[in-house]
């Protein structure tokens, strides 16, 4: 019998994670400024709609705080107590991201009906000027994190959260230019309801992936049959069983499966070269360079536990 476990990328992930947090950390100044920004703003025009904004801005920079010091935990060196290191440190924050955001949606749900009800007055002038500042500012920070934002579930939570004070300050802007050129007050309270609508279905998707990858669910993109069907299609492979195909963290699914072969072709090829062919298929075919193969002999068969179940 023989094992071989694939050898992963991470150079490759050392050196973007340094890419997220310098784009992190530029995200995370560019949002506190403008946090205090609208603070000032929404207590100066009494704008909810702009304090909503705010809300957001504050919830995004603890969510790209939190991001930050999640690669920062990632980058750590595996020990032998936590032999894949900290990489699920990305999944649960970006878990956490999806569930402050869902919070804070309610909270803005709740208090833009209120408003929709008895309309307070709010000084637009000053509420367009702050949305402006903030819409500008969300656009620098949308446009550091867009060229990472596939790179993990992490980052993806931070420039979700920046889409969703980008969507936010346009919403705050037109609100103000209602209520500046018709006195309609309610604008602010239906912006306020917007940005909750808008966010909500976001945090939901980014929850739902976060979740799939700590229970260890197959990667969407990855089909485990195939992976069978491509490994019994290999020379001298009589059985394919125990196949476990999960994602330790974004962009870096794992696979573990045995392979029973024939007595005769192990004794021709060789263990080494079947396990060569058999990592090389899963990376080319299914890009899983993170692989462990158990190769038996079909001889072995009979020696199988009775009760393993085979997937």
């Amino acid at each position: 019998m023989g094992s071989a476990h694939g050898a992963g990328h991470g150079h490759g992930h050392a050196a973007g994670r340094a890419v997220d947090r310098s784009r992190l950390r530029a995200a995370l100044t560019i949002t506190v400024t403008v946090l205090v920004v609208e603070l000032v703003g929404a207590w100066w025009s009494g704008s909810l709609a702009l304090l909503a904004d705010a809300g957001h801005m504050a919830t995004d920079a603890g969510a790209v705080l939190l991001a930050l010091a999640a690669s920062y935990m990632a980058s750590r060196p595996p020990s032998t107590r936590r032999t894949f290191g900290w990489h699920r440190a990305e999944v649960l924050a970006a878990l956490a991201n999806a569930v402050v955001l869902l919070v804070v949606c309610v909270y803005l749900l709740v208090e833009g009906v209120r408003r929709l009800l008895d309309p307070p007055e709010v000084e637009a002038g000053p509420m367009v000027v702050f949305a402006v500042v903030g819409l500008l500012a969300n656009g620098v920070s949308l446009a550091l994190l867009s060229g990472r934002r596939e790179s993990s579930l992490n980052m993806r939570g931070a420039y979700l959260e920046v889409l969703g004070d980008l969507i936010g300050s346009v919403a705050v802007v037109a609100a103000g230019l209602v209520v500046l050129a018709t006195g309609f007050l309610r604008a602010d309270a239906i912006a306020t309801l917007l940005i909750a609508l808008v966010i909500v279905p976001r945090a939901l998707v980014l929850a739902k992936e976060a979740l799939e990858v700590l229970l260890e669910a197959t990667p969407s993109h990855i089909e485990p049959d195939e992976i069978r069907d491509h490994l019994l299609g290999m020379d001298g492979v009589v059985d394919v069983h125990d196949l476990h195909v999960w994602t330790i963290t974004s962009g870096l699914p794992s696979l573990s499966v045995h392979v029973t072969v024939e007595d005769r072709t192990l004794e021709q090829v060789g263990v080494g070269a079947l396990l060569d062919r058999f990592s090389d298929c899963v990376a080319a075919h299914f890009e899983v360079d993170h692989a462990t193969f158990q190769v038996e002999p079909a001889s072995h068969r009979e020696h199988e536990h009775l009760g393993e179940a085979h997937p």
